[in-house]
């Protein structure tokens, strides 16, 4: 199997104002418009997040985010105005902070911090 991109999608009811949330948490806006109703960033060189206009699936994903300083994206997203909760450590080695989107939607940021035995 030889796989080239992989996208994640956040599916939303309220198209535009999930848009303008994503806009804010990535900083920029979406890199492309392949069709109506489907917005996408590309987060990493073949990884892409894609917002998608489909009411009935809305709010029920979660997207996890490998990053190497969560505390600096606390902080970007704050610059944003968006608020990524409280950033915690877990047992399993990881520092992470989530955040809500519009409809429900669950993005986490985490950091591997060792510790994992």
């Amino acid at each position: 199997m030889a796989i080239n991109t992989v996208y994640a999608v956040m599916s939303v009811a309220d198209f535009e104002a999930a848009r303008t949330w994503y806009e804010r948490l990535w900083g920029r806006p979406a890199d492309r418009d392949p069709m109506e109703g489907l917005a996408e960033w590309e987060v990493i060189p073949g990884g892409a997040i894609q917002l998608l206009r489909e009411p009935d699936r809305a709010g029920a994903a979660m997207l996890t985010l490998a990053v190497d300083d969560v505390d600096a994206e606390v902080r970007l997203a704050a610059d944003r105005g968006l608020d990524l909760g409280t950033v915690q450590d877990t047992p399993g080695g990881f520092r992470v902070a989530a955040v809500t989107d519009p409809a429900g939607n669950v993005v986490t940021f985490a950091q591997d911090i060792g510790g994992a035995e």
